[in-house]
Protein backbone atom coordinates (compact mmCIF):
# COMPACT_ATOMS: atom_id res chain seq x y z
CA UNK A 1 0.00 0.00 0.00
CA UNK A 2 1.42 3.38 -1.00
CA UNK A 3 1.21 6.19 1.54
CA UNK A 4 0.53 8.70 -1.20
CA UNK A 5 -2.82 8.98 -2.91
CA UNK A 6 -2.73 8.68 -6.68
CA UNK A 7 -3.94 11.94 -8.17
CA UNK A 8 -7.12 11.70 -10.21
CA UNK A 9 -8.19 14.02 -12.96
CA UNK A 10 -10.17 16.96 -11.61
CA UNK A 11 -13.93 16.79 -11.79
CA UNK A 12 -16.42 19.66 -11.86
CA UNK A 13 -17.49 18.96 -8.28
CA UNK A 14 -14.07 19.50 -6.80
CA UNK A 15 -12.32 21.43 -9.56
CA UNK A 16 -10.10 23.76 -7.48
CA UNK A 17 -9.16 21.18 -4.87
CA UNK A 18 -8.45 18.48 -7.46
CA UNK A 19 -6.26 20.81 -9.50
CA UNK A 20 -4.26 21.71 -6.39
CA UNK A 21 -3.86 18.02 -5.48
CA UNK A 22 -2.86 17.17 -9.04
CA UNK A 23 -0.22 19.91 -9.03
CA UNK A 24 1.23 18.82 -5.69
CA UNK A 25 1.35 15.17 -6.75
CA UNK A 26 3.06 15.81 -10.09
CA UNK A 27 5.65 18.51 -9.37
CA UNK A 28 9.27 17.52 -8.82
CA UNK A 29 9.71 19.71 -5.73
CA UNK A 30 9.09 18.14 -2.36
CA UNK A 31 6.22 19.61 -0.33
CA UNK A 32 5.63 18.95 3.36
CA UNK A 33 2.83 20.61 5.34
CA UNK A 34 3.19 20.63 9.12
CA UNK A 35 0.86 22.04 11.76
CA UNK A 36 1.77 24.60 14.42
CA UNK A 37 3.24 21.83 16.58
CA UNK A 38 5.54 20.68 13.79
CA UNK A 39 3.57 17.47 13.06
CA UNK A 40 3.53 16.44 9.40
CA UNK A 41 -0.02 16.49 8.00
CA UNK A 42 0.78 16.09 4.31
CA UNK A 43 3.73 15.00 2.17
CA UNK A 44 3.67 14.84 -1.62
CA UNK A 45 5.19 11.97 -3.66
CA UNK A 46 8.30 13.95 -4.63
CA UNK A 47 9.09 14.64 -0.98
CA UNK A 48 8.47 11.00 -0.12
CA UNK A 49 10.91 9.85 -2.77
CA UNK A 50 13.59 12.29 -1.60
CA UNK A 51 13.34 11.26 2.06
CA UNK A 52 12.89 7.60 1.00
CA UNK A 53 9.59 7.22 2.83
CA UNK A 54 7.34 4.22 2.28
CA UNK A 55 4.33 2.51 3.79
CA UNK A 56 6.42 1.21 6.71
CA UNK A 57 7.95 4.62 7.43
CA UNK A 58 4.92 6.80 6.92
CA UNK A 59 6.02 10.34 7.85
CA UNK A 60 2.46 11.63 8.28
CA UNK A 61 1.82 12.16 11.99
CA UNK A 62 5.47 12.48 13.02
CA UNK A 63 7.60 15.57 13.62
CA UNK A 64 9.05 17.31 10.59
CA UNK A 65 12.43 17.14 12.37
CA UNK A 66 12.40 13.35 11.98
CA UNK A 67 11.58 13.65 8.28
CA UNK A 68 13.87 16.52 7.30
CA UNK A 69 17.16 15.89 9.07
CA UNK A 70 19.55 18.62 7.98
CA UNK A 71 23.25 19.39 8.13
CA UNK A 72 24.96 22.47 6.77
CA UNK A 73 25.95 22.25 3.11
CA UNK A 74 29.50 21.62 4.37
CA UNK A 75 28.10 18.55 6.22
CA UNK A 76 28.45 20.22 9.62
CA UNK A 77 25.96 19.28 12.32
CA UNK A 78 23.37 21.98 13.01
CA UNK A 79 22.01 22.53 16.50
CA UNK A 80 18.40 23.68 16.78
CA UNK A 81 19.66 27.16 17.72
CA UNK A 82 21.47 27.51 14.38
CA UNK A 83 19.20 25.46 12.12
CA UNK A 84 17.35 27.94 9.85
CA UNK A 85 14.54 25.44 9.22
CA UNK A 86 13.85 25.00 12.94
CA UNK A 87 14.12 28.74 13.52
CA UNK A 88 11.63 29.46 10.72
CA UNK A 89 9.18 26.80 11.93
CA UNK A 90 9.33 28.08 15.52
CA UNK A 91 9.09 31.79 14.72
CA UNK A 92 6.69 31.71 11.81
CA UNK A 93 9.14 33.76 9.75
CA UNK A 94 9.66 32.72 6.10
CA UNK A 95 12.80 30.91 4.95
CA UNK A 96 13.96 31.38 1.39
CA UNK A 97 16.16 28.89 -0.48
CA UNK A 98 18.41 27.79 2.38
CA UNK A 99 20.98 25.33 1.07
CA UNK A 100 21.69 22.31 3.24
CA UNK A 101 22.45 18.59 3.19
CA UNK A 102 19.45 16.30 3.72
CA UNK A 103 20.31 13.13 5.66
CA UNK A 104 18.39 10.28 4.02
CA UNK A 105 17.75 6.72 5.22
CA UNK A 106 19.44 4.55 7.80
CA UNK A 107 22.76 4.70 5.97
CA UNK A 108 22.83 8.50 6.27
CA UNK A 109 23.11 9.34 2.57
CA UNK A 110 23.57 13.09 2.04
CA UNK A 111 21.52 14.90 -0.62
CA UNK A 112 22.12 18.61 -1.34
CA UNK A 113 18.84 20.53 -1.22
CA UNK A 114 17.45 24.05 -1.27
CA UNK A 115 14.65 24.45 1.28
CA UNK A 116 12.03 27.17 1.86
CA UNK A 117 9.25 27.74 4.40
CA UNK A 118 6.10 29.88 4.21
CA UNK A 119 3.01 30.21 6.39
CA UNK A 120 -0.23 28.74 5.06
CA UNK A 121 -2.26 31.54 6.71
CA UNK A 122 -4.95 29.09 7.74
CA UNK A 123 -6.70 28.58 11.08
CA UNK A 124 -4.28 25.84 12.16
CA UNK A 125 -1.23 28.08 11.48
CA UNK A 126 0.29 25.41 9.24
CA UNK A 127 3.73 25.75 7.68
CA UNK A 128 4.45 24.77 4.09
CA UNK A 129 7.98 23.40 3.55
CA UNK A 130 9.25 23.05 -0.03
CA UNK A 131 12.60 21.59 -1.02
CA UNK A 132 14.40 20.34 -4.11
CA UNK A 133 17.50 18.39 -5.04
CA UNK A 134 20.19 20.82 -6.26
CA UNK A 135 22.98 18.33 -7.07
CA UNK A 136 22.92 19.21 -10.79
CA UNK A 137 22.87 22.95 -10.02
CA UNK A 138 25.87 22.58 -7.74
CA UNK A 139 27.75 20.69 -10.44
CA UNK A 140 27.09 23.47 -12.95
CA UNK A 141 27.95 26.14 -10.39
CA UNK A 142 31.16 24.28 -9.62
CA UNK A 143 32.25 24.49 -13.24
CA UNK A 144 31.43 28.20 -13.34
CA UNK A 145 33.20 28.77 -10.04
CA UNK A 146 36.32 27.00 -11.26
CA UNK A 147 36.41 29.18 -14.39
CA UNK A 148 35.93 32.40 -12.41
CA UNK A 149 38.55 31.37 -9.86
CA UNK A 150 41.13 30.49 -12.52
CA UNK A 151 40.44 33.62 -14.56
CA UNK A 152 40.57 35.88 -11.50
CA UNK A 153 43.82 34.34 -10.33
CA UNK A 154 45.44 34.74 -13.76
CA UNK A 155 44.27 38.35 -14.12
CA UNK A 156 45.51 39.43 -10.72
CA UNK A 157 49.16 39.17 -11.80
CA UNK A 158 49.06 41.66 -14.72
CA UNK A 159 46.78 43.99 -12.75
CA UNK A 160 49.26 43.98 -9.84
CA UNK A 161 52.06 44.81 -12.30
CA UNK A 162 50.06 47.70 -13.78
CA UNK A 163 49.31 49.03 -10.29
CA UNK A 164 53.01 48.76 -9.34
CA UNK A 165 54.25 50.64 -12.40
CA UNK A 166 51.63 53.36 -11.93
CA UNK A 167 52.76 53.76 -8.32
CA UNK A 168 56.32 54.23 -9.54
CA UNK A 169 55.20 56.80 -12.11
CA UNK A 170 53.34 58.75 -9.40
CA UNK A 171 56.28 58.66 -6.98
CA UNK A 172 58.29 61.91 -7.31
CA UNK A 173 61.44 60.04 -6.23
CA UNK A 174 61.26 57.71 -9.25
CA UNK A 175 59.60 59.84 -11.96
CA UNK A 176 58.96 63.45 -12.95
CA UNK A 177 55.60 64.24 -14.56
CA UNK A 178 53.51 67.37 -15.08
CA UNK A 179 50.20 68.01 -13.31
CA UNK A 180 48.07 66.89 -16.24
CA UNK A 181 49.88 63.55 -16.51
CA UNK A 182 49.60 63.13 -12.74
CA UNK A 183 45.81 63.54 -12.98
CA UNK A 184 45.56 60.88 -15.69
CA UNK A 185 47.89 58.46 -13.90
CA UNK A 186 46.09 58.93 -10.58
CA UNK A 187 42.78 58.04 -12.22
CA UNK A 188 44.39 54.97 -13.84
CA UNK A 189 45.97 53.96 -10.51
CA UNK A 190 42.61 54.18 -8.71
CA UNK A 191 40.96 52.13 -11.47
CA UNK A 192 43.67 49.45 -11.27
CA UNK A 193 43.22 49.21 -7.47
CA UNK A 194 39.47 48.85 -7.94
CA UNK A 195 40.04 46.11 -10.52
CA UNK A 196 42.45 44.33 -8.19
CA UNK A 197 39.86 44.48 -5.39
CA UNK A 198 37.25 43.01 -7.74
CA UNK A 199 39.48 40.05 -8.62
CA UNK A 200 40.31 39.45 -4.95
CA UNK A 201 36.61 39.57 -4.06
CA UNK A 202 35.85 37.12 -6.88
CA UNK A 203 38.47 34.72 -5.54
CA UNK A 204 37.11 35.01 -2.00
CA UNK A 205 33.53 34.47 -3.21
CA UNK A 206 34.39 31.41 -5.29
CA UNK A 207 36.23 29.87 -2.33
CA UNK A 208 33.24 30.59 -0.09
CA UNK A 209 30.76 29.19 -2.63
CA UNK A 210 32.53 25.86 -3.08
CA UNK A 211 33.33 25.44 0.62
CA UNK A 212 37.11 25.48 0.24
CA UNK A 213 37.49 27.80 3.25
CA UNK A 214 35.91 26.31 6.37
CA UNK A 215 35.59 28.21 9.66
CA UNK A 216 38.09 27.55 12.43
CA UNK A 217 36.16 28.21 15.62
CA UNK A 218 37.71 29.66 18.77
CA UNK A 219 35.90 30.87 21.91
CA UNK A 220 36.07 34.65 22.40
CA UNK A 221 34.55 37.44 24.48
CA UNK A 222 32.58 39.26 21.78
CA UNK A 223 32.31 42.83 23.12
CA UNK A 224 36.08 43.25 23.45
CA UNK A 225 36.77 41.46 20.15
CA UNK A 226 34.27 43.40 18.03
CA UNK A 227 35.20 46.70 19.66
CA UNK A 228 38.88 46.18 18.78
CA UNK A 229 37.94 45.48 15.14
CA UNK A 230 35.64 48.50 14.90
CA UNK A 231 38.09 50.85 16.64
CA UNK A 232 40.65 50.18 13.90
CA UNK A 233 38.60 52.56 11.71
CA UNK A 234 39.09 55.54 14.04
CA UNK A 235 41.66 57.06 11.68
CA UNK A 236 39.17 57.02 8.79
CA UNK A 237 36.45 58.55 10.95
CA UNK A 238 38.66 61.54 11.72
CA UNK A 239 40.60 61.86 8.47
CA UNK A 240 38.28 61.12 5.58
CA UNK A 241 34.84 62.41 6.53
CA UNK A 242 34.94 63.49 10.18
CA UNK A 243 32.22 60.99 11.03
CA UNK A 244 31.15 60.63 14.67
CA UNK A 245 31.77 57.10 15.95
CA UNK A 246 30.56 55.47 19.17
CA UNK A 247 30.73 51.94 20.53
CA UNK A 248 28.41 50.69 23.25
CA UNK A 249 26.45 47.78 24.66
CA UNK A 250 23.69 47.41 27.18
CA UNK A 251 21.92 44.93 29.47
CA UNK A 252 23.04 41.51 30.68
CA UNK A 253 26.13 40.62 32.68
CA UNK A 254 28.57 43.50 32.91
CA UNK A 255 32.33 43.96 33.10
CA UNK A 256 34.56 46.97 33.67
CA UNK A 257 36.41 48.05 30.53
CA UNK A 258 38.28 51.36 30.30
CA UNK A 259 36.27 52.54 33.32
CA UNK A 260 33.06 51.98 31.33
CA UNK A 261 30.43 49.31 31.87
CA UNK A 262 30.11 46.79 29.02
CA UNK A 263 28.26 43.50 28.60
CA UNK A 264 30.10 40.18 28.81
CA UNK A 265 29.04 38.05 25.83
CA UNK A 266 30.74 34.87 24.63
CA UNK A 267 30.65 33.09 21.28
CA UNK A 268 32.63 30.59 19.23
CA UNK A 269 33.71 32.23 15.96
CA UNK A 270 36.29 32.19 13.20
CA UNK A 271 38.27 35.37 13.89
CA UNK A 272 39.24 35.84 10.23
CA UNK A 273 35.60 35.53 9.17
CA UNK A 274 34.51 37.96 11.90
CA UNK A 275 37.21 40.42 10.79
CA UNK A 276 35.95 40.26 7.19
CA UNK A 277 32.37 40.80 8.36
CA UNK A 278 33.27 43.85 10.43
CA UNK A 279 35.54 45.24 7.68
CA UNK A 280 32.76 45.08 5.09
CA UNK A 281 30.10 46.54 7.39
CA UNK A 282 32.36 49.32 8.69
CA UNK A 283 33.66 50.26 5.23
CA UNK A 284 30.09 50.39 3.89
CA UNK A 285 28.97 52.55 6.81
CA UNK A 286 31.83 54.98 6.21
CA UNK A 287 31.33 54.95 2.45
CA UNK A 288 27.62 55.79 2.56
CA UNK A 289 27.61 58.20 5.50
CA UNK A 290 28.17 61.88 4.61
CA UNK A 291 30.57 64.13 6.50
CA UNK A 292 29.25 65.03 9.92
CA UNK A 293 27.16 61.86 10.14
CA UNK A 294 27.33 59.19 12.82
CA UNK A 295 28.16 55.48 13.09
CA UNK A 296 27.28 53.39 16.12
CA UNK A 297 28.46 49.82 16.76
CA UNK A 298 27.05 47.65 19.52
CA UNK A 299 27.30 44.05 20.78
CA UNK A 300 24.81 42.52 23.16
CA UNK A 301 23.33 39.21 24.23
CA UNK A 302 19.86 38.39 22.95
CA UNK A 303 18.77 35.15 24.61
CA UNK A 304 20.90 32.37 23.15
CA UNK A 305 22.26 34.66 20.42
CA UNK A 306 24.90 37.36 20.18
CA UNK A 307 23.62 40.41 18.32
CA UNK A 308 26.00 42.84 16.60
CA UNK A 309 24.68 46.01 15.01
CA UNK A 310 26.41 48.55 12.79
CA UNK A 311 24.20 51.64 12.50
CA UNK A 312 24.82 54.69 10.33
CA UNK A 313 23.05 57.93 9.43
CA UNK A 314 23.90 57.53 5.75
CA UNK A 315 21.83 57.58 2.58
CA UNK A 316 19.89 54.46 3.53
CA UNK A 317 18.47 51.68 1.35
CA UNK A 318 15.11 51.64 -0.40
CA UNK A 319 12.57 48.86 0.26
CA UNK A 320 13.07 47.52 -3.27
CA UNK A 321 16.85 47.29 -2.81
CA UNK A 322 16.75 45.67 0.66
CA UNK A 323 15.44 42.36 -0.71
CA UNK A 324 18.40 42.14 -3.12
CA UNK A 325 21.19 43.78 -1.12
CA UNK A 326 22.91 40.49 -0.18
CA UNK A 327 22.86 39.08 -3.70
CA UNK A 328 26.02 38.61 -5.72
CA UNK A 329 27.03 41.68 -7.78
CA UNK A 330 23.96 43.66 -6.67
CA UNK A 331 24.36 47.39 -6.11
CA UNK A 332 21.58 49.90 -5.49
CA UNK A 333 21.22 52.10 -8.57
CA UNK A 334 20.49 55.73 -7.76
CA UNK A 335 22.20 59.09 -8.12
CA UNK A 336 23.88 58.77 -4.71
CA UNK A 337 25.29 55.25 -5.11
CA UNK A 338 26.59 55.78 -8.65
CA UNK A 339 29.22 58.14 -7.27
CA UNK A 340 30.42 55.55 -4.74
CA UNK A 341 32.62 52.69 -5.92
CA UNK A 342 32.11 49.05 -5.05
CA UNK A 343 32.22 45.55 -6.49
CA UNK A 344 28.76 44.40 -5.37
CA UNK A 345 30.35 41.39 -3.66
CA UNK A 346 31.11 42.66 -0.15
CA UNK A 347 27.69 42.05 1.41
CA UNK A 348 27.29 38.74 -0.42
CA UNK A 349 30.60 37.54 1.02
CA UNK A 350 29.62 38.92 4.44
CA UNK A 351 26.41 36.87 4.35
CA UNK A 352 28.35 33.74 3.39
CA UNK A 353 30.79 34.25 6.29
CA UNK A 354 27.96 34.82 8.78
CA UNK A 355 26.05 31.73 7.64
CA UNK A 356 29.22 29.60 7.76
CA UNK A 357 29.36 30.37 11.50
CA UNK A 358 25.70 29.39 12.00
CA UNK A 359 24.49 32.99 12.02
CA UNK A 360 22.09 35.29 10.23
CA UNK A 361 22.46 38.82 8.82
CA UNK A 362 19.78 41.32 7.89
CA UNK A 363 19.32 45.06 7.45
CA UNK A 364 16.72 47.59 8.58
CA UNK A 365 16.73 50.79 6.58
CA UNK A 366 14.78 53.35 4.60
CA UNK A 367 16.02 55.53 1.79
CA UNK A 368 17.39 58.73 3.30
CA UNK A 369 17.00 57.38 6.85
CA UNK A 370 20.29 55.57 7.49
CA UNK A 371 20.80 51.81 7.92
CA UNK A 372 21.34 49.24 10.64
CA UNK A 373 22.97 45.94 9.75
CA UNK A 374 22.41 43.16 12.28
CA UNK A 375 24.54 40.02 12.69
CA UNK A 376 23.17 37.27 14.94
CA UNK A 377 25.51 34.45 16.02
CA UNK A 378 25.10 31.48 18.41
CA UNK A 379 25.96 32.50 21.97
CA UNK A 380 28.01 30.55 24.53
CA UNK A 381 27.28 30.50 28.22
CA UNK A 382 30.22 31.29 30.48
CA UNK A 383 30.40 27.60 31.43
CA UNK A 384 30.62 26.58 27.76
CA UNK A 385 33.20 29.31 27.12
CA UNK A 386 35.38 28.19 30.05
CA UNK A 387 35.30 24.56 28.88
CA UNK A 388 36.28 25.51 25.33
CA UNK A 389 39.08 27.76 26.56
CA UNK A 390 40.32 24.85 28.69
CA UNK A 391 40.36 22.52 25.66
CA UNK A 392 41.95 25.16 23.42
CA UNK A 393 44.83 25.93 25.82
CA UNK A 394 45.64 22.27 26.31
CA UNK A 395 45.52 21.69 22.56
CA UNK A 396 47.92 24.62 22.02
CA UNK A 397 50.28 23.20 24.63
CA UNK A 398 50.20 19.81 22.93
CA UNK A 399 50.89 21.32 19.49
CA UNK A 400 53.77 23.38 20.90
CA UNK A 401 55.29 20.25 22.44
CA UNK A 402 54.91 18.40 19.13
CA UNK A 403 56.58 21.24 17.25
CA UNK A 404 59.45 21.30 19.76
CA UNK A 405 59.91 17.54 19.41
CA UNK A 406 60.10 17.82 15.61
CA UNK A 407 62.65 20.63 15.91
CA UNK A 408 64.75 18.65 18.40
CA UNK A 409 64.35 21.31 21.09
CA UNK A 410 64.08 20.64 24.86
CA UNK A 411 60.45 20.03 25.69
CA UNK A 412 58.88 21.82 28.64
CA UNK A 413 56.72 19.72 30.88
CA UNK A 414 53.16 20.67 29.85
CA UNK A 415 50.80 21.19 32.74
CA UNK A 416 47.05 20.96 32.07
CA UNK A 417 45.42 24.36 32.31
CA UNK A 418 42.64 24.48 34.88
CA UNK A 419 39.30 25.88 33.86
CA UNK A 420 39.43 29.62 34.67
CA UNK A 421 37.79 30.52 37.94
CA UNK A 422 36.63 34.07 37.35
CA UNK A 423 35.65 36.33 40.18
CA UNK A 424 32.06 37.51 39.99
CA UNK A 425 30.66 40.60 41.63
CA UNK A 426 27.02 41.69 41.33
CA UNK A 427 26.50 39.60 38.20
CA UNK A 428 29.59 41.01 36.51
CA UNK A 429 33.10 39.76 35.90
CA UNK A 430 35.94 41.81 37.30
Amino acid sequence: MNIFKRAQAPTPSNGGSALAELALNTINDGVVIADANGIVRFINPAAGRMVEANALTNPVGVSYKDVLRLESKESRALSEQENPLVMAMNSGQPLDNFRASLIVGNLGKRVPISISVINANDASRSRIITFRNIAKELEEEGAQTEFISTASHEMRTPVASIEGYLSLALNPQTATIDSRAQTYLTAAHNASKHLGKLFQDLLDVTKADDGRVLPKFVPVEMVTTVRKMADEYNAQFNKDKKVNYTFGSSDGRLMLTDLKVAQVVYASVDLNFLQEIMDNLMENAIKYTPEGGSIWVSVRGDGDRVLINVTDTGIGISADDIQHIFQKFYRADNSDTREIGGTGLGLYLTKKRVEAMGGRIWVESGFGEGSTFYVSLPRLTQEEYDKRIFVLKNQQQFEAAQAARRAGMPQPVAQPQPIPNQQVNNGGTI
